[in-house]
């Protein structure tokens, strides 16, 4: 029964995340959503920007913070190992609603693209990043980044396996394609109002204090191996020409 549970647990909250993450895609595009980033000042400017950049502060730390070792070593002691990871996902989703709901929208575009070429270009690399944030999940492990594979080895009463250091497609050209994805995605914008421009703007600097952090940890985990692949492989900006050899 237990094991049931834990499992029912993991699917739950990794479907939500995937309703989470389509609605974020909307939520950032301006499209089929309810609510979206972008609308009339309805709070003075300040009010908004402070709501705003205290919503993007805490899905970084949220983000930042769960994801440390010393974190996870202290927070096991409290939640079953099994569920680390779906707890991770479930507290992510959390931010994320929290951050769809109390969202300030701030007026005024900074540009606007109608039609054209220019609009096309934009509404092509926005869907590419969010192709390259779903595609880098796979190549890592998507069901272990997401804490199904977890549920499931204790579903199995297996013992975890944890994953091996290997590149697979985007990694060979760039070390942090997922995070790259976003970046696209944020800032490929038709309508760039200011609102949009603190998301992008935050979560950008987010990103790039994230992967400082990030990689710290993958350097303890897989030793000389990450380093090597540190010093061969660009953090952001791929490799097109050739790829290098790890």
């Amino acid at each position: 029964m237990k094991k049931t549970a834990v499992l029912i647990y993991g699917i739950v909250v990794y479907c939500i995340f995937l309703i989470s993450f389509l609605y974020l895609v909307g939520f950032i595009g301006n499209f089929l959503v309810p609510k979206s980033i972008d609308g009339p000042l309805n709070v003075p400017l300040w009010q908004a920007a402070l709501t705003n950049l205290s919503l993007i502060l805490l899905f970084g730390v949220q983000h930042s913070l769960m994801a440390r070792q010393w974190f996870k070593k202290w927070w096991v002691k409290i939640i079953p190992e099994f569920i680390e990871r779906s707890t991770y996902v479930f507290f992510t989703v959390l931010v994320l609603i929290s951050l769809f709901v109390f969202w300030q929208p701030m007026g005024h575009n900074l540009w606007v693209v109608e039609e054209g070429m220019l609009y096309g270009i934009l509404m092509a690399v926005f869907a590419l990043g969010w192709t390259i944030v779903l595609v880098s999940t796979f190549m890592i492990n998507h069901f272990d980044l997401f804490g199904l594979r977890q549920v499931w080895f204790y579903f199995r009463a297996k013992p975890y396996e944890p994953l091996k250091f290997r590149l697979n497609v985007f990694y060979h050209y760039v070390r942090h394609p997922l995070y790259l994805g976003f970046i696209l995605a944020l800032w490929a914008a038709p309508v760039m109002s200011i609102a949009r421009l603190v998301l992008a703007a935050g979560l950008s600097i987010y990103i790039l204090l994230a992967i400082q952090w990030e990689e710290k940890d993958l350097i303890q985990q897989f030793g000389e191996k990450y380093k090597k692949y540190k010093t061969a492989v660009p953090m952001l900006i791929p490799i097109l020409m050739r790829r290098r050899k790890v």
